[in-house]
C-alpha cells in the first residue's frame, strides 16, 4: 500500500473531498421559475383542465343560444373557478346575489337618469363608490358580492345607453351569461369531486392539529425558558386568521352539516388566547425572578405533556386521553396552590417576611399556569368537538373583524372618482371604444378596491391583460380567421386557457393569470356572426390596456395606500378599544377582542414580507401586548365581577382601571398604579382569613404583574401623542 508524505496529506483529504460544481446550462434560472409551465403539479392540472373544460362549454352553449356577448360565459367561469370546491360554490352563490343587486339598480339608474351623462355617471360612480366602501367592513366573498354589485350595474347600465328602452332585456342578457358560466363550473367541477365531505373534515382537522401543535410547542419553549419562542411563532396569528376564513368554505363542502365548524372557529380563538396567555407568562416569570424549585417542577410536567400533544392530537380516542392528562395537570396546579396557602397558614413566618412573599409569587405562578392549560383544554375541547356532529347541538361562534372607516372611505372616494373621470373622459373625446373603457375602469377598480395594498395588485393585473394580448393577437391574426366552427374556436382556446389555468396556481403568477385568463376571452371576440376583424381587435385590446393603467394611476395618485398611515390607524384603534375595555358595559367578550387584534396582526404580517423591518417587527411586539394587557383588563373586571374581594382590595383595582380608560402611554402612570395597586393587594392578601377572597386576589395580583410590565415594555407603542419610529441602526 502506497504511503505518501505527511506534507500531502490534507491535500490529498481535499481532493478526496472534491465533486465536481453542478454545471447549469445559461438561462437555468430562466427555466426553473417556468416550472409551473413545463413541470405542473397535479393538481394545477387539474384545476387548470376543469376550468377550460368548463370555461369551453360555457362558450359552446352561449354561441349555440344566439346569445349577443357569448364571452361573458367563459369569463364567468374563470372569476367563479377557485382552490378548492367549498370557494367556487360559495363565490358562486355569492356572485349570483351580486349580480342581481348590480342587474337591478342599473335598471333603476337608467330610468332615474335618461339622456342626462352629467347626472348618470356621477350616479354610477357613487354607487360603485357605496359599494366598495362598504365591501371593505365585509369579509370573504361577502365583500366580492358588494363589488360585482358596483360593477355589474356599470356593465349593464353601460350597454343599454344607446337603447334605454332594453334594459331590462340587457340585463336578463348580462345574468344569463352569468348564470349560464357557474352551472358550466359546478357542473365540470362537481364531476371531479370525490368524497367531498370526508375530505373537508379531514382539512379541518389537520388545519386545527397544525395551529395546536404549533402552539403547544411555542409555550413548550418558553416554560424551558426560550424568550424568543413567540417571536418566531408569530405568524401563527395569520395563519389562526387564515384558517378562520377557510372553514367557512370546509362548511360549504360538507354540505348538511352540524355546529363543527362553530366548534373549529372556538378551537382557534382559544389557542390565540392560549398564546396570549403565554406571553403573560412570560411577563410573570421575568416580573417574579428566579421561579421557585416547585414550579420548576411543575412546569417540567407540562412541557413533557406539551411536547407529545401533537402525536396524540391525530386520533380520537388518544385526544380524549390528551383531556383527562390536561385535567390531572390543572389539579396538580391546583395543589400547589393549596399546598402554599397551608405553609402560610402554619404561622411558621411573619405576614410580612420574604418567605409570605415568596410562597405567593409561587402561588401567582401556578394560578397563572392552571389557567394556560384550561385554555388548552378548551381548545383541545372544541377541536374534539369540531371532528362529529353532536346531537342537539346549537352552539354558534364568530369572530369578530377590524374594520376600518377612513380605509373603507378611501376606497369608496377613490372607485367613485375614477367612474365618474373616466366617463368625463368619453364625453370630452366621443371616443368610439368609450363605453369599454369605461366599463374596464370599473370592473378594475371593483376588483382591487378592497385589497390592502392595490397598486400592487393592478400592477400584476396590468401585466396579466398584457399577457391576454400577446396570446389574443396569434389566436385573432393567425388561426382563428381560419376555423368556421365553434368547435375549432374551442380548440384554439383550449391550450391557451390551460396554461393561464396552471399560471392561476402558482403563486408567484397568480395576479397575472387572473387578468390573463378573465380577458382571453374578451379580446378573442368570440361571436356566430363572424370574426373579429383587426381593426376591432386592435381597438377592443387598447381600450382594454388603457382602463387597467388608468385604474394603476387613479389607485396611485387618488388618496394612494399607504402602509405607514395603515399602521397609524390600527395603532391609535388599538389603543382606543383598549381604553374602552376598561369602563364598557357590559364586560366586552374575550373573543371580540381577539378577533379584532388577530386580524389587525395578521394584516401587519401580510405588510412585513419576508424580511420585517426593525419598525414592523415592534408593532408586531406591540399589537401583541396590546392584545395581552387587553385580555387582563377583562379578566380583572371579571373578578370584581365576581363580587368576592374585600373593598379594601377593590379600591385598588377600580383606580387602575379607572387610568386605563383614560390612558395616554405618556409619563407611565397607569403602569406606576398597576405596580403601586400590585403592592396593595399583597399586603391586604397577607391579612386576608377568607381563602376563596385570598385566591382571588392572587389572580388580580397575576394580572396586574402582566398589565404593568407590559405598559413598560412597550411605553413608547402605547404613547399616543407622538407617531411610533424605530431608529434605524
Amino acid at each position: 500500500m502506497p504511503v505518501f508524505p505527511s506534507s500531502l496529506t490534507p491535500m490529498l483529504t481535499r481532493l478526496a473531498c472534491w465533486r465536481p460544481p453542478s454545471i447549469r446550462p445559461p438561462g437555468y434560472a430562466r427555466m426553473s421559475g417556468l416550472k409551473w409551465l413545463y413541470a405542473p403539479k397535479g393538481e394545477a392540472i387539474g384545476f387548470a383542465v376543469r376550468t377550460t373544460i368548463a370555461a369551453l362549454l360555457s362558450l359552446l352553449l352561449a354561441m349555440w343560444m344566439e346569445l349577443d356577448s357569448p364571452q361573458w360565459a367563459p369569463m364567468t367561469v374563470w372569476i367563479v373557478a377557485q382552490g378548492s370546491r367549498g370557494e367556487s360554490l360559495s363565490k358562486a352563490r355569492w356572485r349570483l346575489v351580486g349580480t342581481a343587486i348590480g342587474a337591478t339598480s342599473a335598471v333603476v339608474l337608467i330610468a332615474a337618469f335618461p339622456q342626462a351623462p352629467w347626472l348618470f355617471f356621477p350616479a354610477i360612480g357613487i354607487w360603485i363608490g357605496l359599494c366598495c366602501g362598504l365591501a371593505t367592513l365585509v369579509r370573504n366573498f361577502r365583500s366580492y358580492a358588494l363589488v360585482l354589485s358596483g360593477y355589474s350595474c356599470a356593465i349593464v347600465a353601460l350597454d343599454a345607453i344607446r337603447s334605454p328602452d332594453d334594459v331590462f332585456m340587457i340585463a336578463m342578457s348580462r345574468s344569463t351569461y352569468i348564470v349560464l358560466g357557474i352551472v358550466c363550473e359546478s357542473l365540470v367541477a362537481g364531476l371531479f369531486s370525490h368524497n367531498l365531505a370526508e375530505t373537508a373534515r379531514r382539512n379541518i382537522r389537520e388545519k386545527l392539529q397544525t395551529a395546536l401543535s404549533s402552539s403547544s410547542s411555542a409555550i413548550a419553549d418558553l416554560l424551558a425558558g426560550d424568550q424568543q419562542a413567540f417571536i418566531r411563532s408569530r405568524a401563527l396569528f395569520g395563519t389562526i386568521l387564515t384558517i378562520n376564513d377557510q372553514i367557512e368554505f370546509s362548511e360549504v363542502e360538507m354540505g348538511p352539516h352540524g355546529h363543527e365548524g362553530d366548534h373549529a372557529r372556538a378551537a382557534l380563538a382559544a389557542v390565540s388566547v392560549l398564546l396570549s396567555r403565554g406571553l403573560g407568562m412570560t411577563a410573570r416569570m421575568r416580573a417574579l425572578g428566579v421561579p421557585h424549585q416547585t414550579f420548576t417542577e411543575t412546569s417540567l410536567l407540562v412541557r413533557t405533556y406539551l411536547q407529545g400533544l401533537p402525536q396524540r392530537l391525530k386520533r380520537d380516542e388518544d385526544v380524549l386521553a390528551a383531556i383527562d392528562d390536561l385535567r390531572a395537570l390543572r389539579g396538580v396546579c391546583r395543589q400547589q396552590v393549596v399546598n402554599a396557602l397551608t405553609e402560610e397558614s402554619n404561622g411558621r413566618y411573619p405576614a410580612d417576611g420574604p418567605e409570605i412573599q415568596a410562597l405567593l409569587d409561587l402561588r401567582i405562578l401556578h394560578s397563572a399556569l392552571e389557567e394556560l392549560l384550561a385554555e388548552l383544554q378548551q381548545a383541545i375541547r372544541e377541536f374534539d368537538a369540531s371532528q362529529h356532529v353532536i346531537r342537539g347541538d346549537h352552539f354558534h361562534f364568530r369572530l369578530q373583524s377590524h374594520r376600518d372607516l377612513k380605509e373603507a372611505a378611501h376606497n369608496g372616494i377613490r372607485a367613485a372618482v375614477a367612474i365618474t373621470c373616466a366617463g368625463l373622459i368619453w364625453e370630452v373625446t366621443a371616443w368610439s371604444n368609450g363605453l369599454p373603457f369605461i366599463t374596464m375602469v370599473a370592473l378594475t377598480c371593483g376588483l382591487f378596491a378592497t385589497r390592502e395594498n392595490p397598486v400592487l395588485g393592478t400592477m400584476n393585473f396590468l401585466r396579466g391583460a398584457m399577457w391576454s394580448v400577446a396570446a389574443s393577437f396569434i389566436l385573432v391574426m393567425l388561426l382563428l380567421p381560419r376555423p368556421a366552427d365553434p368547435e375549432m374556436l374551442a380548440a384554439c382556446l383550449a391550450l391557451p386557457m390551460i396554461a393561464g389555468g396552471l399560471a392561476t396556481r402558482n403563486p408567484a403568477t397568480a395576479g397575472a393569470a387572473a387578468a390573463y385568463t378573465l380577458f382571453l376571452p374578451h379580446l378573442v371576440g368570440p361571436s356566430n356572426q363572424g370574426r373579429l376583424n383587426e381593426i376591432a381587435y386592435f381597438n377592443s385590446a387598447f381600450s382594454l390596456l388603457c382602463s387597467i393603467g388608468f385604474s394603476v394611476l387613479i389607485f396611485r395618485t387618488i388618496l394612494p395606500f399607504s402602509s405607514a398611515r395603515e399602521r397609524w390607524r390600527m395603532r391609535n384603534r388599538n389603543l382606543h378599544d383598549l381604553r374602552h375595555l376598561a369602563s364598557a358595559l357590559p364586560v366586552p367578550q374575550t373573543r371580540d377582542w381577539i378577533g379584532r387584534n388577530t386580524d389587525r396582526f395578521s394584516r401587519l404580517i401580510r405588510h412585513a414580507g419576508p424580511t420585517p423591518t426593525p419598525t414592523i417587527e415592534a408593532y408586531l411586539q406591540g399589537t401583541l401586548s396590546v392584545m395581552t394587557i387587553g385580555l387582563n383588563v377583562i379578566r380583572l373586571r371579571t373578578v370584581l365581577a365576581r363580587d368576592q374581594l374585600p373593598l379594601s382590595a377593590r379600591r385598588p383595582i377600580t383606580v387602575v382601571l379607572g387610568r386605563m380608560a383614560q390612558l395616554t402611554g405618556r409619563y407611565g402612570r397607569t403602569a406606576r398604579s398597576a405596580r403601586v395597586a400590585t403592592a396593595s393587594l399583597r399586603r391586604i392578601e397577607a391579612r386576608e382569613a377568607n381563602i376563596g377572597a385570598r385566591i382571588e386576589m392572587t389572580r388580580a395580583i397575576a394580572y396586574l404583574l402582566v398589565i404593568s410590565y407590559e405598559l413598560d415594555a412597550n411605553a413608547a407603542f402605547l404613547d399616543a401623542s407622538k407617531p411610533y419610529r424605530i431608529a434605524q441602526s
